[in-house]
């Protein structure tokens, strides 16, 4: 829901790094320790959550509109094939019309249940009407059904770089899940292009999206 990146050695740069500032304002001195890579995500997190809020509910609406008609543009025929969604949670793009649509062309969908903090989530099935109760943070999941296992997964972004390594909550939830699963899905990250970030220092234990969907 692994990259393993070899450590070349040191960066060689044509000029000392210490006058890079000067030829790039944005040039920031990449982070190498763990503990400011989870400094500076949770800086970031918060920051994107609140731009992402501060997008008013009507523009949402017709973002999560165009995010739709961009998965069925990838996807193509979604008959017979299951795919996981999310329900939505600090203004995420919402594609609960979109999970009635996928059902009603013959396809399947699953929501992700959090089972126990640092374990991979599992997914079952619900459609619009599914009987659901409150999971963690108050997010709806479905109340009964064994697990199933999608053949696309689509995940929320809170951001995403050049790589399609995606910023999530912080929970790990998301890698943890995909490396436990016996096949590889079609793993597709939705969010808004306000949301694109120049890296997320990403680490061995992430994986990044096969494909992005955004607005535009």
């Amino acid at each position: 829901m692994a990259n393993d990146h070899d450590d070349p050695g040191p960066a060689q740069y044509s000029s000392p790094p210490c006058f890079m500032h000067e030829l790039d304002p944005e040039f920031r001195a990449p982070l190498s320790d763990w503990t400011d890579v989870r400094r500076w995500r949770k800086a970031e997190r918060e920051r994107l959550i609140t731009a992402r809020l501060a997008v008013s509910a009507d523009a949402r609406t017709a973002m999560s509109q165009r995010i739709a008609d961009g998965l069925d543009a990838i996807i193509g025929d979604i008959t017979g094939r299951m795919v996981s969604l999310y329900w939505p949670f600090r203004g995420e793009p919402d594609l609960r019309p979109w999970v009635a649509s996928v059902n009603e062309r013959g396809g399947r969908t699953a929501l992700p249940i959090v089972i126990e903090k640092g374990q991979p989530l599992i997914f079952r099935a619900y459609k619009p009407g599914d009987r659901l109760e409150k999971g963690v943070w108050n997010i709806p999941i479905p109340a009964e059904g064994d697990p199933v296992l999608p053949d696309i997964v689509i995940s929320p972004i809170v951001g995403i770089d050049p790589a399609n390594y995606r910023l999530g909550y912080g929970g790990g939830f998301f890698d943890r899940t995909l490396a436990a699963m016996p096949f590889k899905p079609l793993v597709i990250g939705v969010g808004y292009e306000l949301q694109r970030i120049a890296t997320i220092y990403p680490q061995p234990h992430d994986i990044p999206m096969d494909r992005i969907v955004t607005e535009v």
